[in-house]
């Protein structure tokens, strides 16, 4: 536990003189020493966003009273926003930013003077300067305003000789300028061509780009448009049929010539086979007459001289030709020859044939190919298309199951917030009772080293310090509500530079009441009972606590020494 020290009575006195003397000293020396703190990096915003640009005085100091600027670099350091005297100076504003800007009234209390800027325009972008002219401090803030939009894209063509289809995408309406890239579905860049960029009358870029794309096991691309420098990224996909990669048969053509070829074929078979049917008659009739005169069995046909070898010719009609053998056994070897030619025919007409019918089935499987291609191209959109509506119906199955839940989650913080209330209730009044019976029992035991400088109602407010070093309690045995409104804390841990904590509003103390302020992280901040103060560490038994409580005023109302 802490332990408190008594002092003599110069003592106290002379210590109670350094409170009243030190606290300036330190706010001079402070306030030498304060600075404007502006963020690191710049501050990136979407055109139409509420944005606020960061400013703030550390030290932390109210500068309610004081006069406050802002002003913009890129309009000839003319004013932004100007506090003056506790009022918003709305004459002085720039033109392009009235109804546009504002501070917080209750930040200004805690050196807070971060710039609220509503519905930002592309013209808004620049450096910011935030200035208090008393006390000499200024930062700097850089705003960085882009405009995003969506793309569109469309099929631009296709080459059925080489089975590709070229894609293009567009978007409208970026700032900065943006850029274009193509993906494919594993995420993969694809190579495009050169990305076109306008720039309209309103500043806005307008890009496009065109990428030729082959058949792939997934055919799902993907636009992606982005801006580095407002970090926003735009991505559009499309899923492409396969119908547009069909390459132009080169089989049709072949086709065609041998169905004109088959047309001929037959044709010549028709022409063949007939003549050769002729030609096969006359050839059996001329092999008769050559046996029977081979045979010495006469010849019909013999002219009128009875040599065997002059006998006159004999007639054959061929291809509806008439011609005279000279010679019987001429005439014999002739009719041999054309019978083997004839028979080379026949053969040529058997292949004719089968040529014909290894035609006639090539086509069926190239009909039935040619088909069932088309079909598993319907077959796999129809897919594509199954599968699109099955994930459309697990979003909105997900987004049902969101909602729900984040009512549920609405449901459980409502309950919490009561619980939280029931328990600050519950707390408030042990804590009363303990304090009724330890009072009962040992009055005043724990506050016997505080001084009261202040007058008539500082007796009744009483600080107690934590022994775990984790916060400090406002108590009061009134009955009469005391409000805290503007009243401040000032805690000095060894002999360090002091922190101040002000009282917000609605913040009252009573004998039902207390206050208790958290050390930084050692507590929830729950207003308007339960509070966390940032600056504040927290201490050790063997550390040295001053505590001030000063009232609106400015008075000492309460001092306690651990």
């Amino acid at each position: 536990m802490l332990h408190q020290m008594n002092r003599p009575s110069l003592q106290s006195s002379l210590k109670i003189l350094s409170v009243l003397v030190l606290p300036l000293l330190l706010t001079h020396s402070c306030k030498g020493q304060s600075q404007l703190i502006g963020p690191s990096q710049p501050i990136v915003a979407t055109a139409g966003d509420d944005i606020i640009l960061p400013c703030q005085l550390q030290p932390a100091e109210d500068v309610a009273n004081m006069t406050l600027e802002w002003k913009s670099s890129d309009l000839d350091s003319r004013l932004v926003y100007v506090w003056r005297a506790g009022q918003d100076m709305t004459h002085l504003k720039h033109p392009s930013y009235k109804e546009r800007t504002s501070l917080s009234i209750d930040g200004l209390k805690q050196g807070n003077i971060s710039l609220k800027l509503s519905k930002v325009k592309l013209s808004d972008g620049g450096k910011y300067k935030c200035h208090i002219p008393k006390l000499n401090k200024e930062s700097f803030v850089e705003l960085i305003v882009g405009a995003v939009s969506s793309s569109v894209i469309s099929l631009a063509g296709t080459d059925r000789d080489t089975g590709t289809v070229v894609l293009q995408c567009e978007s409208k309406g970026w700032y900065p300028q943006p850029e274009v890239l193509w993906l494919d579905s594993e995420g993969n860049l694809l190579s495009a061509g050169p990305t076109e960029t306008i720039r309209g009358p309103d500043g806005l870029y307008t890009v496009s780009s065109r990428v030729t794309v082959e058949k792939r096991l997934s055919n799902n691309f993907t636009c992606r448009v982005q801006q580095n420098n407002i970090n926003q990224i735009r991505e559009t996909y499309i899923i492409v049929a396969d119908d547009f990669f069909k390459v132009q048969s080169s089989s049709s053509p072949a086709v065609i010539g041998l169905a004109v070829s088959l047309v001929v074929c037959i044709v010549v078979v028709v022409a063949v086979f007939f003549f050769g049917w002729k030609w096969r008659k006359n050839m059996i009739k001329t092999r008769r007459s050559c046996r029977d005169e081979t045979d010495g069995g006469g010849n019909k046909n013999l002219s009128k001289s009875d040599d065997p070898v002059m006998q006159p010719l004999n007639v054959v009609d061929t291809d509806g030709e008439t011609f005279i053998v000279e010679n019987k056994q001429a005439e014999c070897d002739l009719l041999m020859k054309l019978l083997q030619l004839h028979e080379e025919n026949q053969r040529r007409e058997r292949d004719l044939q089968t040529l014909k019918e290894n035609l006639e089935t090539k086509i069926k499987e190239l009909e039935t190919i040619k088909a069932a291609w088309f079909k598993g191209s319907k077959e796999k959109e129809a897919e594509k298309e199954k599968e699109v509506a099955t994930l459309k119906k697990k979003l909105q199955t997900k987004q049902k199951e969101f909602q729900t839940k984040t009512k549920e989650i609405k449901v459980i913080k409502d309950e919490l917030q009561q619980l939280r209330d029931e328990n600050q209730r519950k707390e408030t009044d042990l804590q009363r009772q303990t304090e009724e019976t330890n009072n009962k029992e040992r009055p005043d035991v724990s506050q016997h080293n505080d001084t009261n400088p202040a007058g008539k109602n500082s007796t009744e407010v009483f600080v107690e310090v934590d022994p775990d070093g984790k916060h400090l309690r406002l108590t009061t045995k009134s009955k009469e509500e005391l409000k805290l409104e503007g009243w401040k804390l000032r805690v000095t841990l060894n002999d360090e530079n002091p922190n101040m904590f002000t009282f917000g509003k609605s913040c009252n103390l009573n004998a039902e009441n207390n206050v208790k302020i958290w050390a930084n992280g050692r507590g929830v901040d729950f207003p308007p009972y339960v509070l966390q103060w940032k600056d504040l560490k927290c201490w050790t038994k063997a550390d040295k606590l001053l505590i001030q409580l000063i009232n609106c005023h400015g008075e000492i109302v309460k001092t306690t020494e651990v």
